[in-house]
């Protein structure tokens, strides 16, 4: 920042302007000049031999190789690649399970200079209070966060209950503030469509504003993409196919190309390979990346490199990750290196595995191979360690209580693309045995707006679990939600979560056998992202010993998103099962009684 301008206006001071004016001309010093490396022109796709003259956080001049050498620091860049730094069009800090102090340290050493953030877990969690956060934690970090008004808390209003309720009016009043850059992606989908008052009013108070509104239109084609387009949706990162994405590209929505499903990248690469152009209204965002992820690979860096393994044009990955998000976010001091634009650089060592030499932002050196400088600041969470307002279960709380001796109850089938199934089963001792072959999955509120009792259903076509599974990250009212083969085990896994002050744990033959305390919130841990990605990896570890995955889908990543009830299909969540396209909540799976109890 320069004086009391906030970014972007801070480049328009008019000494800064004046001594960078001087020192293009050459009649005045550079404050950092970058020498002897190869410039990747965002604008004209050229490869070619430039030095790069700061002042300040604005840079002066890009002239050819070793004209100048008038500077108070020389940054050596020979042999490496300069590109704008790495902008990630959509993500969520929460999801990397750390801070977002921790966060910074870890992406911006990679490469990754601005991030758009949905703090829409912390909102879901903590209200106005967690926006408030998210806000507060990223004000003075070397990177720069976008941060976003959540705009489904909860993401199905009626058929669950999160911690906070964000209406048109809230949402409105989060984006009058200057640090909110528009309306974070609208997930409620069905309701946009319908044209229901409440998500009408949040997508208009961000037309109102002037601020983007960002999407989340999965499987979203023909007229429902229009509407959901018409009432002022833009973007969308929930891509499902090749085909998806083209028809999203010809819809002119922009596309903000994830990686967090890997399995689709190929084709994606292909679609576009294709077309044989970079269309200018892609961009590329992380979404959701966890802590050893994050540790062992990286941020949006990781998106670029496996985009170029599976075949994509380095310029076309590097293209989207900087000049297409700058646009994007109307943000014209930032995606290209140019004279009178902001001084956010890389120096990638080559163009396949975009190992970052030196990160500077705003024209400071922030990170040299690899490592930050100087690590960043964090922010103490206040209260938000006390965010598990729920007693101790007992294992009776993971029964379906039922009268007569057979029943006919729902079930939610397969993993990520749910669908309504029926299956028949007995009951004993007043309690449903559950159907052949399917997993039990409970909800629980945990926020203190509602009742704690678990809701209860029934999962088919997700494997056989020999132990259970409890969390409170569950997208996205974050719920304690707890997947098991058996009651008992579902308990004890509940119960440590519970005592952890939320976090994960996995339990198998009746003992934990993984824990990974996430006490910020039930979201987040405040220790080093190195211990967080440990524990991660040892819980993931765990897992792997008590079900079967069966990828794309059966993957442990859809036990985050088995409760996300705004996305099409059968969710369970904290009031029973629920269907948005019907609007309907089943407090029980119990359907119908077939026949009496037996004396």
């Amino acid at each position: 920042m320069t004086g009391t301008l906030a970014e972007p206006f801070d480049l328009a001071a008019p000494a800064l302007r004046l001594r960078a004016v001087a020192a293009a001309r050459g009649d005045a010093p550079f404050d950092r000049l970058v020498s002897g490396g190869i410039l990747l022109d965002m604008a004209t796709g050229e490869l070619r031999e430039a030095d790069i003259g700061l002042v300040g956080p604005l840079i002066a001049s890009v002239h050819g190789r070793g004209g100048r050498g008038d500077a108070s620091e020389i940054v050596d860049a020979a042999g490496g690649y300069v590109v704008p730094g790495l902008i990630d069009t959509h993500m969520h800090v929460e999801s990397s399970m750390v801070t977002p102090a921790t966060y910074t340290d870890a992406v911006l050493a990679r490469g990754v200079t601005t991030v758009v953030w949905d703090p829409h877990e912390f909102g879901n969690v903590h209200g106005l209070a967690g926006v408030d956060y998210a806000i507060a934690a990223t004000r003075g970090l070397p990177l720069r966060f976008v941060v976003l008004a959540p705009s489904c808390v909860p993401s199905a209003p009626g058929l669950e209950a999160a911690g906070a309720d964000f209406g048109p009016e809230a949402v409105a009043a989060i984006l009058v503030r200057p640090e909110i850059g528009g309306v974070a992606e609208v997930m409620n989908m069905r309701d946009v469509i319908a044209g229901e008052p409440r998500m009408s009013g949040i997508v208009q108070a961000g037309l109102a504003a002037g601020k983007p509104v960002c999407g989340h239109a999965r499987s979203l084609a023909g007229a429902d993409l229009m509407a959901f387009m018409a009432a002022g949706v833009t973007s969308d990162h929930e891509l499902v196919s090749g085909a998806d994405l083209m028809e999203k590209l010809r819809a002119g929505l922009t596309i903000e190309l994830r990686g967090s499903h890997d399995h689709l990248l190929p084709e994606f690469v292909a679609a576009l390979n294709q077309l044989g152009r970079l269309p200018q209204t892609v961009t590329l965002c992380t979404d959701d990346v966890f802590p050893d992820d994050l540790l062992n690979a990286g941020g949006l860096d990781d998106v670029v490199r496996r985009l170029v393994r599976y075949g994509f044009d380095p310029f076309w990955a590097l293209q989207a990750a900087t000049l297409n998000a700058a646009r994007r976010l109307g943000r014209e001091d930032l995606g290209l290196v140019a004279a009178g634009r902001r001084a956010d650089l890389v120096v990638f060592d080559d163009l396949t595995d975009f190992r970052a030499r030196h990160v500077l932002t705003n024209g400071r050196t922030v990170a040299r191979d690899g490592r930050v400088t100087e690590p960043a600041r964090p922010t103490p969470p206040g209260a938000f360690g006390a965010s598990m307002k729920i007693g101790a279960l007992s294992p009776t709380d993971f029964g379906v209580r039922s009268q007569g001796s057979r029943v006919r109850v729902a079930t939610i089938d397969r993993p990520r693309f749910t669908r309504w199934g029926e299956a028949e089963t007995t009951v004993s001792d007043g309690t449903v045995v559950p159907p052949e072959g399917a997993t039990l999955i409970a909800v629980a509120h945990r926020h203190g707006l509602a009742d704690s009792k678990p809701r209860v259903g029934y999962l088919r076509e997700w494997g056989s679990w020999k132990g259970a599974f409890a969390t409170t990250v569950s997208h996205d009212s974050h719920n304690l939600t707890v997947f098991g083969g058996n009651a008992e085990d579902m308990a004890l896994a509940a119960n440590a979560v519970i005592a952890a002050g939320g976090g994960m744990a996995v339990v198998a033959d009746g003992r934990v056998t993984a824990l990974l305390p996430l006490p910020v919130s039930g979201l987040v841990s405040d220790a080093p992202l190195a211990a967080v990605a440990a524990g991660f990896a040892a819980l993931r570890q765990a897992m792997d010993a008590i079900v079967d995955w069966q990828p794309p889908y059966l993957v442990f990543k859809a036990c985050f998103g088995a409760t996300l009830a705004c996305n099409a299909g059968p969710h369970q969540t904290d009031r029973g099962i629920a269907d948005v396209a019907s609007g309907r909540v089943l407090a029980t799976p119990v359907l119908e009684i077939l026949a009496p109890e037996l004396s």
